[in-house]
This record gives structure tokens, C-alpha cells and sequence, in this order.
């Protein structure tokens, strides 16, 4: 691949799911078959197809959608529609495990082999299973966020539209340059691209732009080679999939704050929503103001869930003060930790109380336009919040003048494609923008120059569906649940060896012994791992631990976004450990060279030590300690500081290859 353009031309195929994102190419400089006599005279495009760099990435995932793979003509295609040199659309391209740059079959088998999965096996039984049939390939994939229900698998199929209406006028995504008449009364400004106004039109807000249904995704969980297969050759043949309800052991119980509508609220409804409390949040933030609202945030001890644990009130604050505008509002929904699935339950479950949050965060911080950074394989929360956005902006709950207040905000939400980096917050903007997912250096943070180069605030799905009980209790009573240093309700994901796997919803200080009573603890428990691969082993005799941000640090391990992975006596734990090390070894950016090198080094050293303990594995171990501490000292971000957490506790706190 070139910085040039090359000779390879598109297929009519490809060709029509590209201009579904962009709209039909103006002239020959931007695509167009025939070059006119105007083409000839001067070059259209320019500034104004590089201000829509950001749409690169639906336009690759409107290519691997309806074609199963980006090719060159393709790639080239979009790349000059957008102005970007096609060696930078490469990039960006293969950066992402779910996109393809070769030839590949229209249906992909994507089984997880991942820690609560476990599904090494399982792929390769699959792969013998389909190894004879035409036009299906399977392939490993890290979790896939159905832990509750390992093994799982995803069958993908791309293809045309699911019907002729699809990129209609009214539903494409397709921007207009032109401010629409109701925002630039409001004075709102444009984007710091010098294109689109801040909030824009509204736009069919969910395929993150790629303009048509084009892909199918079934997921089969729990999964055995036969239904893997069935629903590989037979598209019908697919299991319904479970309500959301099927993930929260609790449903249904009196006591519950975040969870307390998954079970008896229908997902789908707005009016059901509205008559279980639904927007009134809302209605008392725009009578109380912006500034109080971050008053109340601030005074109710609300830390970010996603791990970091950084004061909401404060980032909140810090985005609202800046003299900058535009500002934005992301939210994360890349929950790409292995064991994690708490936002994806929350996403399918109670679609409408994140939108709402998101508005309530957006009139807080003085943004008006919002992104939702959904990972690329949710294909039911994709669909439920398309569905939410839709509702809320067509009765008035999005769009201009959210209900009569003169605020305008508005939600488009665009899909990840398998990167779990892009859980870190620069990076999810770099993603975005239409680069590689790659983070970037601080300072400046976020909240000075974040998405765009602007004022952004960030926050995970659980942390803004936690705004909503901030301001229909008081921030009072919601601080007066959990600890003094770690307040409200929190969610955690178990999985593995219990019961009963699934989100449970505790307030902060219970012990992880209570957690696995509700979840049924397995008799022969040999370990549990605390926050995903990033996080830490624990012992069984160390059940007494509070779930606490303060509790776990002071145990010497971390609570990180709420992974509860639990593991028996029939769990090789030198399997999982080189599972975390593989997985941190195909997740590096390697952007920075102790994470690329190091997460490398891991890997090799625990493929040498399995099977040896004592002096034997005295020398690799020690080699372990050193590149452990050159990634935690000098990594870029977080993900090569805590690569070697998991491993370094197995070590140290289980005794592994003694």
C-alpha cells in the first residue's frame, strides 16, 4: 500500500456501501467515474473531505459488512472520497481484529478463547467441523462479553442490504455541511472541523455511520461444535437469544438502584421507561442548572466504574470551565476487559437510561453533541440503543429543544472494531477521529483538548447510569450507600467456576466472600481473579476482602471495573496465565516499546516455564520481575503497566511454579 493512489478500482459492491456513509461522490476527484469539464478546471474536495476524516472508520466497517473484507480497490475508494493517503487507511485497517485486508469468506465463526471461555478447544473443533464447507471460516476471538454464558461464539455474516429501503434519504447517515436552520439559531457554533455543526442533523444514529444493515451477527452461547455449525450453514437455525434479564440473577428484587428495571421494564418502550421513573433525572437538572448538577455529582462521591476511579465531579468541572467550544461528551461502551459484560447487560436491559444520562452529562459540561464508542460486538446493544435514540429524539428527548428547555444535544453512536486499547480513553478518540487507536501523551488531558482537539468529557456506561439515582435521591442518600471513600452501588461480573454467572448489583464495602455466596461458590475453589486480565489473583482464605476501591488496594490487589473470575481445581492455571499474557501480547498497540517488547518477553518466558517449578523456573521468573517492572515503569498507558499484574500475583500470591 502506497501513499499514492493506485490503479485497483472498487467493485459496484463495494463502491455502493461506501457512498451509503458518504453520499455519491461530487466529482472525479472524489471517486466519480466520469470526469466532467468543471473537473478539469478545478479540484473539488479538499479541506472539506478532510474535516470528515472521522468517518474512515464506518466506512471500513461499511465495507467489511457488506463484503466480509476490505480490498484495495475498496480501501482506495474510500480513501480518496476522504482525501486520506491509502497507506494511512492501512493502517488504520489492519489495526482492528474484527477487519480483514485479504480475501476471507462472507460467513465468520468468531468462537472466544478467552478466560471465562476458555474455547481453544472448541474453535478447533469448530474449524474441523467446517473445515468442508464453502464460504465459512472460523476464527479465535478474545471475549466476545457473554461470559454469563460461556462457552460463547459469534456467527457474522456479511451481505447486501437487509431491504431495499435501507439508505433511504431520511435514514442515511450521510453529513450535510450546512447547519440545520434550528441550531444555528442557537448560536451553537460549528465543529472545530469547520464542517459540521456541533450538534448535528439527525442522523440513523447506530450503525456507527455505516448507513445500511448490511451485517448479521447470531450469537450462540453456550456454544458446541453442533449448533456452531448448524448456525453457520443455516442462517434460521439460530437460537433466540436470551432477555437481558437471563444476565442479572437479581431481577426482580426489591433494593435495587441500577439494575432495578432490567426484568420488569420493557427494554423497547420509552413510555414504559417514563412511567418507572424514566427522565426525571432530566427534569430536575434543567431546573436545578448545570452548576448544580455537577455540585450534586461531585458531593455524592461518584468515581469513575471503568477502573481509574477518578472523581466524576471533578472531570465534569474541569470539562465545563474551559473557555474552548465546542465541548463533547463520549461515552465509553468499549468494555473489551476479559470476564467484563456489566455495560453490555445494562445496554440491552435499560437502553433509555443511558441516553438519558448522556443528556444529563451533556447539559452539564456545556456539550451538544454526544458519541456513544460501542464495541464492535454488541450487535443487540447496537441494536437497542439505535432503537432508544431514535424514540427519545422523535418525542423530543433529543434533538434541538430537548423538552421545550432550549438545550440542544444529540447522540451518534459509532462502532469499535476489536481493539481492546480503545478502552483507554485517548485512544477511543484517536479511533474516532479516524486514526489508529493508539493513545496518546498527557498532558494536555481530556478535558482540555479530548475529542477533536476539544473539551471532552469521558465517562464508562456505568458511571453515567449512576448520575440518574445522584439526582432523583439526593446526593446525600445516594453517598450514604456504600463506604465513606467508595459510595453507591457498584456492579460485578461473575463468571467461571459458580452457579450462578452474572451482573450482581452490591453497594461498595461487601466482602467478595457475600458476592460469591449469591453467585454459589464452587467446593473446590482454587482461586479468583479480581478486574480481568489487568487486575489480580486472590487467594481462598482471602474472602474477607471489602469491595472497595481503598479495600482491595489495601489487600494488595484491585477492584478494576468489577471482574469476578472464580476458578476450581479443574482450572490449569499455567493455561490461564498464558491466556492473559497472549491476549496482552495481541492487544499492544506497540506504539510504545516496553509494552510491544515486553507483553512478548511475558508470553515467551511463560511458554518456556510451563510444566517447571522451583530451580528450574527460578532463571524465567526472575526474568518475568524485570520486563514486569520495565512495562509497569515505562509504558504510554495502562494497558503495558498492568500486563504483568495477573501474572506477578500468581506468583507471588499463589505460589505458581514453586
Amino acid at each position: 500500500m502506497d501513499l499514492r493512489f493506485g490503479d485497483s478500482k472498487p467493485t459496484d459492491e463495494e463502491r455502493s456501501a461506501v457512498d451509503a456513509v458518504l453520499g455519491p461522490p461530487g466529482s472525479a476527484w472524489e471517486g466519480a467515474d466520469d470526469r466532467s469539464d468543471a473537473d478539469l478546471r478545478w479540484a473539488r474536495g479538499g479541506r472539506a473531505a478532510r474535516e470528515r476524516r472521522d468517518l474512515l472508520l464506518p466506512g471500513l466497517h461499511a465495507l467489511n459488512d457488506r463484503v466480509g473484507w476490505i480490498s484495495e480497490g475498496g480501501l482506495d475508494y474510500l480513501c480518496r472520497r476522504l482525501t486520506v493517503p491509502p497507506a494511512e487507511g492501512y493502517g488504520v485497517a489492519t489495526f482492528y481484529s474484527m477487519f480483514s485486508v485479504r480475501p476471507r469468506p462472507r460467513t465468520v465463526v468468531r468462537v472466544c478463547t478467552d478466560l471465562a471461555c476458555g474455547g481453544a478447544g472448541l474453535c478447533g473443533e469448530a474449524s474441523e467441523r467446517l473445515a468442508a464447507v464453502p464460504g465459512v471460516a472460523v476464527e479465535a476471538s478474545p471475549c466476545l462479553g457473554l461470559c454469563e454464558r460461556a462457552p460463547a461464539a459469534a456467527v457474522v455474516r456479511a451481505g447486501p442490504p437487509a431491504s431495499s429501503n435501507a439508505g433511504r434519504a431520511e435514514d442515511s447517515p450521510v453529513r450535510d455541511i450546512s447547519a440545520p436552520p434550528a441550531f444555528e439559531e442557537r448560536g451553537l457554533g460549528r465543529s472545530p472541523r469547520g464542517g459540521n455543526p456541533v450538534a448535528a442533523e439527525p442522523r440513523d444514529s447506530g450503525r456507527g455511520g455505516s448507513g445500511e444493515k448490511t451485517r448479521t451477527t447470531a450469537t450462540i452461547a453456550p456454544a458446541a461444535p453442533d449448533t456452531i455449525a448448524l448456525a453457520a450453514t443455516d442462517p434460521d437455525s439460530s437460537p433466540a437469544e436470551p432477555p437481558a434479564s437471563h444476565a442479572v440473577p437479581q431481577a426482580g428484587r426489591d433494593g435495587l438502584i441500577l439494575l432495578s428495571r432490567i426484568g420488569t421494564v420493557d427494554p423497547a418502550s420509552l413510555d414504559d421507561y417514563r412511567a418507572h421513573g424514566g427522565y426525571t433525572a432530566l427534569r430536575r437538572a434543567f431546573a436545578i442548572g448545570p452548576a448544580e448538577v455537577i455540585r450534586e455529582v461531585t458531593e455524592s462521591g461518584l468515581v469513575g466504574r471503568g477502573g481509574a476511579a477518578f472523581p466524576t465531579g471533578r472531570k465534569w468541572q474541569a470539562t465545563a470551565a474551559q473557555p474552548d467550544h465546542p465541548h463533547y461528551l463520549v461515552c465509553n461502551a468499549d468494555e473489551s476487559e476479559p470476564g467484563t459484560f456489566k455495560d453490555r447487560v445494562l445496554m440491552e436491559g435499560d437502553p433509555y437510561a443511558l441516553v438519558e444520562a448522556m443528556t444529563v452529562a451533556g447539559y452539564a459540561v456545556g456539550a451538544h453533541q454526544g458519541y456513544l464508542y460501542l464495541r464492535g460486538e454488541y450487535p443487540r446493544a447496537l441494536h437497542s440503543l439505535e432503537h432508544a435514540i431514535t424514540q427519545a429524539r422523535s418525542r423530543g428527548l433529543l434533538g434541538a429543544d430537548i423538552l421545550g428547555q432550549g438545550y440542544a444535544f444529540d447522540i451518534e453512536i459509532r462502532r469499535g472494531a476489536g481493539a481492546y486499547i480503545c478502552g483507554e480513553e485517548t485512544a477511543l478518540f484517536n479511533s474516532i477521529e479516524g486514526y489508529r487507536g493508539e493513545p496518546r501523551s498527557k498532558p494536555p488531558f481530556p478535558v482540555e483538548k479530548g475529542l477533536f482537539g476539544k473539551p471532552t468529557a469521558e465517562n464508562n456506561v456505568e458511571t453515567l447510569v449512576n448520575v440518574l439515582p445522584i439526582l432523583t435521591m439526593g446526593a446525600r442518600a445516594y453517598a450514604a450507600i456504600g463506604t465513606e471513600k467508595s459510595t453507591g452501588p457498584k456492579l460485578f461480573c461473575v463468571s467461571g467456576s459458580v452457579e450462578r454467572p452474572g451482573v450482581y448489583e452490591l453497594p461498595f464495602g461487601a466482602t467478595l466472600g457475600e458476592l460469591l455466596a449469591l453467585a454459589g461458590t464452587p467446593r473446590t475453589l482454587r482461586a479468583i481473579l479480581l478486574g480481568g486480565a489487568a487486575g489480580g489473583f486472590v487467594r481462598p482464605d482471602e474472602l474477607d476482602i471489602p469491595l472497595t476501591f481503598e479495600g482491595t488496594r489495601a489487600a494488595g490487589t484491585t477492584l478494576g471495573s468489577g471482574v469476578v473470575l472464580a476458578l476450581d481445581d479443574s482450572v490449569p492455571l499455567p493455561r490461564v496465565l498464558l491466556r492473559i499474557a497472549e491476549f496482552f501480547r495481541d492487544e499492544s498497540c506497540g506504539q510504545c516499546v516496553p509494552c510491544r517488547v515486553g507483553t512478548v518477553r511475558q508470553e515467551e518466558a511463560l511458554h518456556r516455564i510451563a510444566g517447571r517449578t522451583g530451580a528450574d523456573a527460578a532463571a524465567d521468573v526472575a526474568l518475568l520481575r524485570e520486563v514486569g517492572r520495565a512495562m509497569r515503569d515505562a509504558s504510554i498507558c495502562g494497558l503495558g503497566q498492568t500486563a504483568w499484574n495477573a501474572v506477578e500475583s500468581a506468583i507471588d500470591r499463589l505460589g505458581a511454579y514453586e
